[in-house]
Order: C-alpha cells, then sequence, then structure tokens
C-alpha cells in the first residue's frame, strides 16, 4: 500500500504533468479564466486520462505485446484517446449543456493532449501493473486538475491586481506559470 501512495503523490506533486512535465498548455493557459471552466475541463481530462489508461494498459500487454506489435502502441493509444474523447463530449452535450459550450474547442483537444498519451506511455515504460498504472493514472489526473484550479485561482486574482502595462495580459500568465512550476519544483524531495 506504500508503493500506491508514494506513487500517486510522485504523479501528482514531483512529477506533474503541467507544472513539471510541461504538458497539456494549451488548455492551462486557455481554459483556466474561469474556475467553474477549469474545473470542467480538469475533470474531462482527467476521467479521460484514468479512463485512456484502464484500456490501453491491457491492450498493450494482451494484445500487441504478444502479437509482436508494440510498435502500433502511439497510434493505437491515440485512437483509444479519440473514441474516449467523443464519449466524453457526447454525454457532456448531453447532460452539461452549458459546460459542453463553453469548453468549446478545447473539449475536442482533450484529443491531442499530449498529457494523456504522456500518461499512457509512462504505464508502459515505468512498466507499472495494471493497479499501478491506475493509480498513476488517478495521481497523474489529480495533479493536473490540481494545477488547473490553482492557476484559475491565480488568474482571479491577478484581474484584480494592479499589474504594470508591459507584462499586462499572457505575459504575466506565464509567469505565473513559471512562479507556480517553481514551486512544485520544490516536491522534488519528498519522494524519491
Amino acid at each position: 500500500m506504500p508503493n500506491l501512495l508514494n506513487i500517486f503523490l510522485k504523479s501528482m506533486l514531483v512529477d506533474n504533468v503541467v507544472l513539471i512535465q510541461f504538458l497539456a498548455l494549451c488548455p492551462f493557459i486557455g481554459m483556466t479564466s474561469d474556475t467553474g471552466k477549469a474545473t470542467g475541463m480538469g475533470i474531462a481530462t482527467s476521467f479521460v486520462m484514468v479512463l485512456a489508461t484502464a484500456v490501453t494498459w491491457p491492450l498493450y500487454y494482451f494484445v500487441l505485446e504478444p502479437l509482436g506489435l508494440k510498435f502500433l502502441q502511439t497510434l493505437i493509444f491515440i485512437l483509444v484517446i479519440a473514441s474516449l474523447v467523443q464519449l466524453v463530449e457526447f454525454y457532456l452535450k448531453k447532460s452539461a449543456p452549458a459546460l459542453y459550450s463553453s469548453m468549446g474547442v478545447y473539449l475536442a483537444l482533450i484529443t491531442t493532449n499530449c498529457a494523456i498519451l504522456a500518461v499512457t506511455l509512462n504505464c508502459i515504460s515505468k512498466e507499472y501493473n495494471f493497479i499501478e498504472a491506475i493509480v498513476y493514472a488517478l495521481g497523474s489526473a489529480s495533479g493536473f486538475l490540481l494545477s488547473m484550479i490553482l492557476m484559475s485561482g491565480i488568474r482571479s486574482r491577478i484581474k484584480i491586481a494592479n499589474v504594470p502595462n508591459f507584462v499586462k495580459g499572457t505575459p504575466i500568465l506565464f509567469v505565473a506559470a513559471g512562479l507556480l512550476s517553481l514551486a512544485f519544483g520544490g516536491f522534488s524531495g519528498l519522494i524519491k
């Protein structure tokens, strides 16, 4: 059990997909202007990330590896991710139309979200068993959601702050993201 907790905390804080690995920066900057949108995007991406790991891990170990088709893993994983995003899109369109419309193009961009592909590939390269892979995906998804919510909170503070003209807009967002990344770098000694 302590190993699973280590995997979870390491993937969430120490190796955060956004703030340490610098993946999924498009939704990180594009969808964090509002906390509701950021949370919705974080949950949708997290759902796809965990489900994609649950589907791709057995697919790799029980189909691709035994048949000698490991070279197709990236292509197959992208197809699985795209299919799962379509399911999420259909679900949101029916159950939460306001969230669906507010996400706009960013919902479709979950398909090409490199963080999701990176998590599925990392589970294979780290040679995790199925339970460890799911815990790793849950930790990475939690880290993604945490970074989205933190950035949306920072952006709400930036809106009311007296920001110098030369850094208003996108530059101050990247400065804030860089400082947030440095703060997360402090977790590097948490788990070895």
